[in-house]
């Protein structure tokens, strides 16, 4: 054994970190945030740019729609929605899309009060709707576009329960999830708001289909969807100007001056567009107010008449990619709980796209549904960037692929 003294460290330095086992400084914060298994590196960007290029695109189509007025009452507020949204996509992101199983209950109470609010003299009706509560400095909200996400999740946590056992989800599942998407689907009809409860029957039924259920369960279901739309005609329950937009669509020439008039305008906007489009803030019919709702519901008139074409074309083509990485994170969910979040988010976007589209284009009957991230509204918006998020939990906290 030596008899020699440990080496002393030269004065001035202390070498105590190094006896803790703190052999290096600290990652300064930039290499801590782009670390290999940080929530920055495991995010999917191409999803997160997508819907930022889409939500930019929108903000200029509603700014030449509403030029003349003051900037202040849509442009500002448009950037506004944005800048909370991508806040929300990031806090929601960051959570780990299991406690949504927890948190789901209090987000369906809460539309449900919004929606109840809204019917009250709380309500503000807009077109006929009562859709709306009115906040201070002008802002307005519309708790129906947050149903959408808390069925959609209350929905996964009922018939992801059972999957958690290896088992089919029971009648009691479908039950439980047909009971609590009546609820507020009942609330959206008395509002009325036809649009919003076509497109949660559709998300409702798809999310069903993909749980898992027997083939016979869900050819009932359907049976049953079917006859209840037939009630819906034979005991006359649609409002006049639901009829009367149904009657237009089916027969676009018999009132063009009335009731298919924001079709009619739409179409002959989208065809002066051309291949390439009048330029932005060009649009001759854009600027004489000639489309109704050209801002919101009729947002995409104004990228045919503007950007022509091609603009529109990439416009659906952002779309598209926003359904695909959508798609693809629910195949390569971790568990059916985020496999259904992750579908339903997907379906409600490609149904609620392809009605506002095919409504400018007089493919489909006129809603009051926006076209996601394009059109103006700040309801829409956030509801859209906290479903955006919550595909984004889902992508960045899974280990495994549910279909593996």
């Amino acid at each position: 054994m030596s008899n020699k003294l440990a080496p002393v460290s030269p004065q001035g330095r202390w070498s105590g970190a190094r006896a803790f086992g703190a052999t290096d400084l600290p990652r300064s914060l930039l290499q801590r945030t782009l670390a290999k298994n940080s929530l920055v590196r495991r995010l999917d960007w191409v999803l997160l740019v997508t819907v930022l290029a889409l939500s930019l695109i929108g903000t200029l189509l509603v700014w030449s729609a509403t030029r003349g007025a003051d900037p202040r009452t849509y442009f500002v507020k448009q950037m506004l929605a944005i800048v909370v949204g991508l806040i929300l996509v990031l806090a929601t992101s960051a959570l780990d899309y299991r406690k949504l199983r927890s948190w789901a209950p209090l987000l369906y109470v809460l539309s449900l009060l919004g929606l109840i609010a809204a019917l009250t003299p709380l309500g503000t009706p807009v077109n006929g709707s009562k859709s709306w509560i009115t906040l201070p400095a002008g802002y307005q909200i519309e708790p129906s576009e947050f149903a959408k996400l808390a069925i959609i999740l209350m929905s996964a946590r009922f018939l992801s329960d059972a999957r958690r056992t290896g088992v089919r989800p029971k009648l009691r599942a479908v039950a439980l999830t047909v009971g609590f998407a009546a609820v507020p689907l009942v609330l959206i009809l008395k509002e009325p708001d036809l649009g919003v409860a076509v497109l949660i029957l559709v998300v409702l039924a798809g999310l069903i289909a993909l749980s898992g259920i027997r083939l016979y369960w869900l050819v009932g279901l359907v049976a049953a969807g079917a006859l209840l739309v037939l009630a819906v005609f034979k005991l006359h329950l649609l409002h006049a100007y639901q009829l009367s937009r149904l009657t237009s669509f089916v027969h676009p020439t018999a009132d063009p001056n009335g009731t298919g008039y924001s079709a009619a305008q739409a179409k002959i906007a989208i065809g002066s567009g051309g291949m390439f489009g009048q330029g932005l803030f060009h649009g001759q019919m854009i600027a004489g107010n000639f489309v109704p709702e050209q801002h919101t519901d009729f947002i995409f008139a104004v990228a045919g008449e503007e950007l022509g074409f091609v603009g529109a074309a990439v416009i659906i083509g952002l779309l598209a990619v926003v359904l695909l990485r959508a798609l693809r994170i629910a195949a390569r969910a971790e568990d059916q709980f985020g496999m259904l979040i992750a579908s339903g988010i997907a379906i409600w976007f490609a149904v609620q796209a392809f009605i506002n589209i095919g409504m400018t284009v007089g493919i489909m009957p006129v809603t009051g549904l926006p076209l996601p991230f394009v059109s103006y509204g700040g309801s829409a918006m956030f509801a859209d960037m906290l479903a955006v998020g919550c595909l984004q939990s889902v992508a960045a906290h899974r280990h495994h692929s549910v279909f593996n």
